[in-house]
């Protein structure tokens, strides 16, 4: 591999892998687009799709989950920028305008989908369907959704973590990233004469572990495993949220709990996980066959 990388350059060195020119936008009729943004509406799109026609599938309308689409792409957006905000509220006090301002970046995938699942839970009670089973099928396009949106973030250069000379190591020239990004320890590792840092690919981890997580909630639904709705949901929020808490811990651009230094998004992965586990197991041990609980 070469010492100096080209500014829209990326590689992966260990894997022989260098890509040259790699964009953050393109060009349509003049007008420049981010790809972060095509990759997030893509998902979006594709993750209702994929949801409508599960519940097709399932003898449900599917035009239930069009009809909340809408709804659900305000909250999401909403939902992930008010949680970033909140928790980097030193920057934004002093700021305000640029609270709007989401071309800067700042979506956070958690306030996204707490905001969300309140949504549904208000749109089901004024359409008279369960929450349950609406959540257990938007889970599936949810967890698709995020292994896409995650390749935004490798063209945007963002969402790596620390220094590393592991199999997978991803090198990105300097000048590409945020400075707030760049660690300690990551410069310190940087050789001289090098324009670039090398780190760990946490985008490219967590859309691996959430295929992983899809994978079991497809066997949930194929082998007739799920004992009440919701279920899966909760399976979802459980595998995610122990991928999340793990891979967070790398991460360089980690939002931290007010006055401490720990990672807000870690702590959020634990608590889900635990509460949803418990939630499992009270769940399946309350709609268990009367001979099971003997």
């Amino acid at each position: 591999m070469q010492q100096m990388m080209g500014d829209m350059d990326i590689a992966f060195p260990h894997l022989g892998i260098y890509l040259q020119n790699v964009p953050k936008t393109i060009m349509i009729g003049g007008f420049g687009i981010a790809i972060y943004g095509i990759l997030v509406a893509t998902a979006m799109l594709l993750g209702i799709t994929i949801a409508a026609n599960i519940a097709k599938r399932m003898g449900q309308d599917p035009d239930l989950y069009w009809d909340a689409f809408i709804w659900l792409v305000v909250s999401a957006i909403a939902g992930a920028r008010i949680y970033y905000v909140i928790f980097m509220w030193d920057y934004y006090k002093d700021n305000l305008l640029q609270i709007f301002n989401l071309r800067a970046g700042g979506l956070a995938i958690y306030g996204g989908i707490i905001l969300c699942v309140i949504t549904i839970f208000l749109f089901c009670k004024r359409r008279k369907a369960d929450p349950g089973l609406f959540l257990d099928n938007i889970g599936f396009g949810l967890v698709i959704g995020q292994v896409i949106g995650r390749w935004g973030n490798f063209f945007n250069r963002e969402v790596f973590g620390e220094y590393t000379d592991s199999l997978f190591a991803m090198r990105l020239p300097v000048s590409m990233v945020r400075a707030s990004d760049i660690s300690e320890t990551i410069a310190a590792h940087m050789e001289a004469g090098t324009n670039y840092i090398q780190v760990h690919p946490t985008f490219l981890y967590e859309g691996l572990w959430n295929l992983m997580v899809f994978a079991v909630m497809a066997v949930y639904l194929k082998k007739g495993i799920k004992r009440f709705h919701g279920e899966i949901f909760l399976v979802y929020l459980a595998g995610y949220g122990i991928g999340r808490a793990i891979i967070e811990n790398i991460r360089t651009d980690q939002l931290y709990i007010p006055g401490t230094r720990v990672p807000v998004s870690m702590v959020l992965g634990i608590v889900a996980a635990v509460c949803s586990i418990t939630a499992i197991l009270i769940g399946r041990r309350r709609s268990a066959p009367a001979a099971d609980k003997n």
